[in-house]
This record gives C-alpha cells, sequence and structure tokens, in this order.
C-alpha cells in the first residue's frame, strides 16, 4: 500500500495546513493523492476536500473493525496515493491514557508510514529530544504491558522552522536518530485559518484559502524532498507514470453513483438541477455544496455500497452552510439499504422536495444561521408537516437543534426553528459532552432494538431544554464508565446530540429504510 499517515506531538502542530499543502503538491505532481482524515472529525476532511475538490473519507478504529479499515484503503490504494492525516498527538487515544483510537493505532492498523510534523517555532537542540521521546516510546495495554509493535515514524517534517537553523537540526537529527528528515514548512504571514467553538472554521469562511493553499504548496516544493517522502511511502513517486496527466482523478462510478442532485419538486424522475439558481453559480451555497460532494457536486460512489435495485426510497439530506457534517460511510450504508440521495437546503430552498420518503439532518453550524433558518417559514413548516405525517427522519446535532421549537443564535437572540420536538437549544456554559460513547436504547426505537448498540461521538456547545423523560437512549463513555441520557424520538423521528456511525450496529440503515419505503408507499410514493 503505498501512502503516508501525517502525524504530529500535539494538536496546533499544523496537519491540516500541511496536510492540504501536502495535497496540493503531490496533485501537481500527478500523484493522485486521496485524502483521509483519522478519528471523527469533520471539519478537516472538508479542507482536503476544499484543495482538491475530492470528499476526504474517515478511518476510526473505534467506529470500525480493523478489516473494515483495511478493505476500505485496499479498494483505492491500486491508482492513488493515501494521504491520512492523524488525530490530535500521535500517541493520544481514549480517555487521554490509551493508545487506542489513537492515530498510532490506526498506523499500526494499516502499516502505514508515519511522517510526524513538529512545531520547531521557539526550539532547536530540544526537537532532537522530543523527536527521540516519539521514537522511542512504547503505549502498554490494560495490563500495563508494553505492545509489540513496529515503529512505524519514517520521517520527520518541521514546521514553522527558520531556514537558518533548519540544515543543522536536520543534520543532527539524521545522523544521531537515523530517521530522514524529509522538509520544512516556514512560518508564512499569509496562512491566516481562525478557529470557532468546534475547532478551525470552515473552509469556505476563509477568503482565499485556495490560493494560500497553492503558495503553501509552491513553498513545500522547494522544502519538502518527494523523493525521500516517496521512498518512505512505498515509491509511490511512479504515480505520475499509473495515471499520466491531468484531470485523471477520476471518481469511482460517477456515471452511476446514485446519488442524486437537487431535484425539481414534485417530479423524481425529472432531470435534476443541482441549484435552484444556476445563475448564482459563485453563491455560498453553491461553495459549500461543492466543499463537500466536490468539484461535479456529486459525491464519488466508495467501495462496498453497491445500490440495493430490488428497493429504493428518496431520502432529503440537509446540505447547505449550516448543514454539512455527514460520514461518507453512513451515506453508503444508506444507498446499500436503497437510498437515492436528494441534497436540498434548509437556508436556500423554499420547502423540502414533496416526494420525499425520509429526511436526514447532519450537524453542522446552524447557531451562526439561526435568523435566516428562522426566515425560512416555508420550509420549517414543511419540515414540521412532513414530521406530522409520519416521514422517518434521522437528526443529529446542529440538525437536531433545527428540529426544535427554538434555537438561541449566535448572537445571543432566539429564533423559531421546525418545532418537530418540543425545547430550546441555547448555549451553554461550558463545552458540553465530547468524545467517543457507545449507545443503547431502553426498549425498542424505530430503527434500534433493545440489547443492541450503535457508537458515536459527541461535541458540542449548544444544550437543549427539556425533561429527562424525553430521553430515549443512554450513552456511555469506553473509558471510566461515564453515562448520560440522550437521543430522543417522536413517531419514525429519531434525533439528539451525537453523530452516530450506523455502521456500527447491524441493521440500523436497513430498518430507517424500511420505515421510509413504508412511509412512501403510504404517501402513495413511486419507488
Amino acid at each position: 500500500m503505498a501512502g503516508v499517515m501525517i502525524a504530529a506531538p500535539k494538536s496546533g502542530s499544523g496537519k491540516t495546513m500541511i496536510t492540504c499543502g501536502l495535497l496540493k503538491l503531490l496533485d501537481r505532481k500527478g500523484w493522485n493523492p486521496a485524502p483521509f482524515k483519522c478519528g471523527p472529525d469533520y471539519i478537516d476532511g472538508l479542507f482536503h476536500n476544499k484543495v482538491l475538490g475530492l470528499e476526504s473519507g474517515n478511518l476510526d478504529s473505534f467506529f470500525e473493525e480493523p478489516d473494515h479499515m483495511r478493505e476500505k484503503i485496499s479498494h483505492i490504494s491500486a491508482d492513488r496515493f493515501v494521504v491520512a492525516e492523524g488525530v490530535m498527538g500521535y500517541f493520544d487515544g481514549l480517555g487521554g491514557i490509551s493508545a487506542k483510537g489513537s492515530t498510532w493505532e490506526i498506523s499500526q492498523i494499516l502499516e502505514l508510514p508515519v511522517i510526524l510534523v513538529v512545531d520547531a517555532k521557539g526550539a532547536s537542540l530540544s526537537l532532537a529530544a522530543q523527536v527521540k521521546g516519539f521514537l522511542e516510546y512504547v503505549p502498554r495495554d490494560e495490563e500495563g504491558k508494553e505492545i509489540k509493535c513496529v515503529n512505524r515514524i519514517g520521517g520527520i517534517l518541521f514546521n514553522r522552522i527558520s531556514p537558518m537553523i533548519y540544515g543543522r537540526v536536520k543534520a543532527l537529527i539524521e545522523e544521531q536518530l537515523h530517521v530522514p528528515v524529509i522538509g520544512y514548512v516556514p512560518e508564512l504571514d499569509f496562512l491566516q485559518v481562525g478557529s470557532r467553538h468546534l475547532g478551525l472554521v470552515l473552509p469556505d469562511e476563509i477568503d482565499g484559502l485556495k490560493g494560500q493553499m497553492e503558495r503553501l504548496a509552491d513553498c513545500m516544493e522547494k522544502t519538502v524532498d518527494l523523493d525521500v517522502l516517496s521512498m518512505i511511502s512505498g515509491g509511490k513517486g511512479e504515480a505520475a507514470e499509473l495515471n499520466p496527466g491531468r484531470g485523471h482523478r477520476a471518481r469511482p462510478g460517477k456515471a452511476d453513483s446514485g446519488r442524486e442532485h437537487r431535484a425539481q419538486q414534485g417530479n423524481p424522475d425529472s432531470d435534476r438541477n443541482q441549484y435552484p439558481n444556476p445563475g448564482k453559480a459563485d453563491s455560498d451555497e453553491m461553495n459549500c455544496r461543492q466543499m463537500w460532494c466536490g468539484k461535479s457536486g456529486t459525491v464519488p460512489f466508495a467501495h462496498g455500497c453497491e445500490k440495493n435495485s430490488d428497493r429504493q426510497f428518496y431520502l432529503g439530506v440537509a446540505l447547505d452552510e449550516a448543514f454539512c457534517f455527514y460520514y461518507r460511510d453512513n451515506l453508503n450504508a444508506l444507498e446499500h439499504a436503497g437510498a437515492r440521495l436528494v441534497y436540498f437546503s434548509p437556508l436556500h430552498d423554499e420547502t423540502i422536495p414533496d416526494y420525499l420518503d425520509g429526511l436526514l439532518f447532519g450537524g453542522g453550524y446552524p447557531e451562526n444561521y439561526a435568523g435566516e433558518l428562522a426566515g425560512g417559514i416555508s420550509m420549517r413548516s414543511s419540515v414540521a408537516d412532513a414530521a406530522g405525517r409520519g416521514m422517518p427522519i434521522l437528526g443529529e446535532c446542529g440538525g437536531y437543534l433545527y428540529l426544535l421549537e427554538t434555537l438561541q443564535g449566535i448572537d445571543g437572540k432566539d429564533y423559531p426553528m421546525a418545532g418537530v420536538l418540543p425545547g430550546r437549544g441555547f448555549r451553554g456554559d461550558k463545552k458540553g459532552r465530547f468524545g467517543y460513547i457507545t449507545l443503547s436504547p431502553d426498549g425498542t426505537l424505530p430503527y434500534i432494538l433493545p440489547g443492541m448498540e450503535i457508537k458515536g461521538h459527541e461535541f458540542h456547545y449548544w444544550d437543549c431544554e427539556c425533561g429527562d423523560e424525553e430521553y430515549r437512549m443512554t450513552a456511555r463513555k469506553p473509558v471510566g464508565g461515564r453515562s448520560w441520557r440522550c437521543m430522543r424520538t417522536r413517531g419514525d423521528v429519531l434525533a439528539g446530540f451525537p453523530h452516530l456511525y450506523y455502521p456500527s450496529c447491524p441493521g440500523f440503515a436497513e430498518r430507517f429504510a424500511d420505515r421510509c419505503i413504508i412511509f412512501g408507499r403510504k404517501m402513495g410514493h413511486e419507488s
């Protein structure tokens, strides 16, 4: 397998920007890079997408079984060069004291060589001590025994280092620690990437991001040794021969992905126009959809996701500036169960398409657009009406907030939302529940049965005012045993703050699909 993992000693070391710059550079050189993000993060993957116009997948050793990750990589690595961005610090995993779920663990499972990005700002010789520690440290298992493993750190890349001392530090580390230093990135004034309460701002909120990444790639072309990177990663430098010429980044199955563009109201078989106003090609709406879906506006058809032609239904997926957090694996699972995905915008569209059989509201930042969402009275009414007619609906985190009666915006004012579920969304005093969880139901729920579990994660500052009796599931942390109540239902609506990973619960997507198909038949929709 040809590819590398981009890791770092800690968050804030520059992994995302280095990864984006490298993706752009490798793309120029014809390496045909395939981006991935380790862990449950959505936003970093959106940055990868913005650089290449291709969707970035997730690799997660808490959500996924090792064989699933290996299969996911193996299906694309024959003619692609994998670039996987790590999560947090290299060894940081569950509970802050375990390497489970860490970048290190994923690199071991996939046998990917690691490039360690070290923030060199304000240091020189001390960098050698830091690198030495990462080369020699061996994580321990639950019994306190060292885990037998191969050290997969194959190279070092220094970020924010002075070019004046780089040569001397490189020579010292290679001589004393016997690990190649593949290059560096100096401190660059033009890189301006902000953050907010959930991490980095979204790519389309950064003026001139593509220009910044082009300039970063220009810099890295001069300061990063791709020959050494090729040697470390398994010789994918020959990728240019496998994929000669520009524009060879074919999306597997693009011609028959099953993922639908925007649809004209009332006619699922009409020519689908991706945007309600094609003349607004530079609008924020188009930028957001391209940021997530890619240059064509369609989502690549991934492996293991053959469409179920025996049963199909139309699933509306909210996708715009306010709702853009989705796992590709979840959408693949829904497609495999028969879904034909129809993207719509709660911000920009008048109503949901009237032939839909189900709705999916992912996470995002609805609080930043609370006023605009409230102004979409007909959209809110159409969602509430659909729920009232029994349409199956899934809502996660930001999507859940939209389904409430009211939402406190980023400006502190309360705004009316869809009103599918009672309650008020508001900003809490501190970050809400954070990290991986395993959820179990109290009893039989619309899409999960007693005794079953589904994995997910929470990361939010907003909370909801509602009674404890409203919650139908229990979330439990994988380390320490802390638990809390979560997830709410109304008919076939299931919503809450957790971001769920559907493939972790066998049959979850199929049961949701069953309900959507039953609803569609009840409404007289043709599948």
